[in-house]
């Protein structure tokens, strides 16, 4: 989306926000000034990657002023300019922007300089501070426990592609995020260009609270040490089998499932076709799966 003041000046791009920031503005609930105050004692963890010497504006000034565009609607670097340069004064005071001592004035940082820290902030380090905000924001709801016992918290683990992150000489960015099933982002790393996804697992949970979790992963991520991982931190996991694993997929057709009973069926409308999905439980101890019992 372009605005009056991109059209004024064609030769701007709207370049995306990075992609720790975009987790912000799903955000529904409220915020309140123990909110704000939380968020600023994450952010300032965040290294400013700017050479000291002439610094006029402090990184966690415009971290700060950056994430509050966001919230407001912003969904690119210009839309962040924007929101800051048209900031009231009182706010860029609790933003964290130092007033000019002849004038008594908050000067707003130009676009250039707010471009320039949001491109080159470790992108890894603002996921952490950003997921680690949420988290303690969004304590996990209390549930009722079920008939076979207390329900267990589910991390869904899943990949992405940051929209709009593809230029002519770069590919588009791919991120891999912890996501739990109430639409918290817990934690997010960027894949390296010339990886996937599997690399960066275990290191994507290794700030997370596992023990007594559910770790959930489409079948990219059945890998033997994969599954050992949550494991070893007192977590289970659902490991989906496909053919791509030749091995364990024969081992697992090979169940007697025909003289399995039917637990559930589930039939959806989802990605223009009808989905049919059917859940049988067996027990077995052949199966050369971490924790398989």
């Amino acid at each position: 989306m372009r605005t009056e003041r991109d059209r004024a000046c064609p030769n701007i791009i709207a370049h995306p926000i990075p992609s720790a920031l975009e987790q912000l503005g799903s955000l529904t609930d409220p915020l309140t000034s123990s909110d704000v105050a939380d968020l600023r004692r994450f952010l300032i963890l965040v290294a400013d990657p700017r050479d000291a010497r002439g610094l006029r504006y402090p990184a966690l000034a415009l971290l700060c002023a950056a994430v509050s565009a966001v919230l407001t609607g912003a969904r690119s670097l210009i839309a962040i300019s924007e929101w800051i340069t048209d900031a009231p004064q009182h706010v860029l005071g609790v933003l964290g922007f130092a007033a000019d001592p002849l004038t008594g004035l908050r000067p707003v940082p130009h676009a250039a300089t707010v471009r320039g820290l949001l491109q080159r902030v470790d992108g890894d380090a603002l996921d952490a501070a950003i997921s680690a905000y949420l988290q303690a924001r969004t304590p996990p709801p209390v549930e009722p426990e079920a008939e076979i016992g207390p329900v267990r918290r589910v991390i869904a683990v899943d990949g992405k592609v940051v929209r709009g992150s593809r230029t002519a000489t770069a590919a588009a960015i791919q991120l891999l995020a912890a996501v739990d099933h109430y639409g918290v982002v817990l934690a997010q790393r960027q894949v390296a260009s010339k990886s996937n996804e599997i690399p960066s697992f275990a290191p994507l949970l290794d700030g997370l609270e596992l023990e007594n979790t559910v770790v959930t992963a489409d079948a990219l991520h059945t890998q033997h040490d994969h599954g050992a991982y949550p494991t070893s931190r007192g977590a289970h996991y659902v490991a989906v089998v496909k053919k791509n694993h030749p091995g364990l997929y024969a081992q697992v057709r090979k169940l007697p499932w025909r003289d399995i009973p039917l637990g559930h069926r589930t039939r959806d409308h989802a990605h223009h076709r009808d989905e049919i999905r059917r859940l049988k439980v067996a027990a077995f101890s052949h199966l050369d799966c971490p924790g398989a019992r």
